[in-house]
């Protein structure tokens, strides 16, 4: 993460911090090196009423679990030095499974955002739930970017302990063995994949689509909204043999999708990803546009991945379980209802 000037601001961090602390005053100091050469990036003598606290500060330019955790263990090599010293770990944003691998270390943190969890002496302050105000930064759009969507779907869509390797999937997803490369970075760094000597697997799915799901919105694609005089289920059919008749790639997704994996609720409204002439399907199909009252859906897709692992229901496309399952936590209560089912039913088993 690029934060322009971020050890001068996570200086003034954590002396803001402490200037909130009455009975406690803190001074800059000079620390000796590891026996590895490194030295803290911050040193402070804090004097309380009834002692002098010392805090070695570690600064990291990423939050997350990886970088985290290699802070916390220089921390813990610092203290070798100075058994009493009590360490801090400091980055733009802590991620919530880096604040609790601080914890289990007796480490402290803050971030920029104001969120800590600092105790020491008669210091005991922690505050939570204050939002990333770097959470549009170039790692997540990086991650969740259209061709690098490509190969989370791979990765999601086949067994977490396939070991990959990087010319594999970049062939596999069709992007770049560049672009595979800096995605695994980004995989690593949150600890969501485990490296072996071949290659590499997806270690932590869950977590990796629950974030994605947060990231993620139908409403990336090119959406228009219909209504057709025929039946949710006659439209679907409709819309698979017009896409046929004009050689239109399509697929299922949404309630329409979910209907045929994992039905858990009752819908009114069809939706396709159409990559084609829209205009000729709906004409063809007699769909009218509407602002109002739609009950047919059609996307026109922001990245051709949103077909990879598609499969056929008694022969309409229907997208992958990956890919159903971010359309529908799109769509708040009965959508995220039918993600969850489908996530228990269909995505984990295979997993």
């Amino acid at each position: 993460m690029k934060i322009e000037n971020l050890e001068k601001r996570a200086e003034e961090a954590v002396l803001k911090f402490l200037e909130g602390v009455p009975f406690a005053s803190a001074e800059l100091i000079s620390g000796e090196s590891t026996a590895d050469g490194k030295r803290p990036n911050l040193f402070l003598k804090i004097c309380l009423p009834d002692k002098e606290q010392l805090l070695v500060v570690e600064i990291k330019r990423s939050g997350q679990p990886k970088p985290a955790r290699e802070g916390v263990n220089q921390i813990l090599r610092y203290k070798e030095l100075y058994p009493d010293a009590y360490g801090v770990l400091i980055a733009p944003y802590i991620s919530s499974k880096a604040a609790s691998i601080c914890s289990q270390a007796g480490v402290g943190y803050l971030d920029l955002a104001g969120n800590c969890s600092i105790a020491f002496g008669q210091v005991y302050i922690r505050v939570d739930g204050r939002p990333n105000p770097f959470s549009r930064d170039r790692s997540l759009r990086s991650l969740y970017a259209p061709k690098a969507s490509r190969l989370l779907r791979v990765l999601l869509a086949n067994p977490i302990d396939k070991v990959w390797k990087v010319e594999e999937l970049s062939k596999e997803a069709d992007i770049s063995i560049g672009h595979v490369s800096n995605v695994k970075n980004l995989l690593d760094e949150r600890e969501w994949i485990e490296d072996y000597e071949v290659g590499f697997s997806l270690s932590d799915p869950n977590e990796l689509l629950r974030e994605w799901s947060k990231n993620y919105s139908y409403r990336k694609n090119q959406f228009r909204d219909f209504y057709s005089l025929s039946s949710v289920s006659e439209i679907e059919v409709e819309v698979a043999e017009s896409c046929r008749e004009f050689s239109i790639e399509y697929a299922l997704t949404g309630f329409s999708g979910a209907a045929r994996m994992a039905p858990a609720v009752r819908y009114q409204r069809a939706m396709a990803y159409i990559l084609g002439d829209m205009d000729k399907l709906a004409q063809q199909i007699g769909l009218k546009e509407v602002k109002s009252g739609a009950n047919v859906t059609l996307l026109e897709p922001y990245d051709k991945g949103v077909f990879y692992g598609s499969r056929e229901y008694d022969g309409i496309p229907v997208t992958s379980p990956i890919q159903l399952y971010l359309d529908l936590k799109s769509f708040r209560g009965r959508g995220e209802e039918a993600a969850e089912a489908l996530l228990e039913q269909v995505i984990k088993p295979k997993w």
